[in-house]
Parts: C-alpha cells; structure tokens; sequence
C-alpha cells in the first residue's frame, strides 16, 4: 500500500484521484468513480463528491493507497 501526501484535507475522492495521478483530469476521475473502478475503505464508492480523510483509503485496479496530511 503506498502513502498519499495531501496538503490540505478533506478533499473530495475526485480531486484525490487527480492529485494522485491516477486520473489526467476531472471527467476521468467521475468517470472511473461512475464505473465503479473506485473502492474507500473497502468498498465501492459512487460518490465523486466523497470526502477524504487521513487514514482513509482508496483503491482502484487492484492498488491501493493510504491518505495522509501533509
């Protein structure tokens, strides 16, 4: 499981997707939320405007991350 820095929490899942590199932009992150490619805390998550926390985390094709504040 890899460590994710955030500046500054809470985000929303979107916005951790992108900052995490794993969507180029905003309408790729919805989309693979949408998908149900997303899972926080183990579970899928639909919800592009779910909250992130530190201690939370966010898988996506079999990876798995860790949120931390920076």
């Amino acid at each position: 499981m890899e460590k994710i820095t955030v500046e500054k929490l809470p985000i929303t899942l979107t916005q951790f997707l992108k900052w995490a590199g794993l969507a180029m932009n905003g309408g790729e992150a919805k989309a693979l939320i949408r998908e149900g490619l997303v899972s926080l805390n183990g579970e899928i998550c639909l919800v592009a405007g779910q909250k992130i926390k530190t201690g939370d985390v966010v898988s996506i094709e079999q990876q798995s991350f860790i949120v931390e504040e920076a």
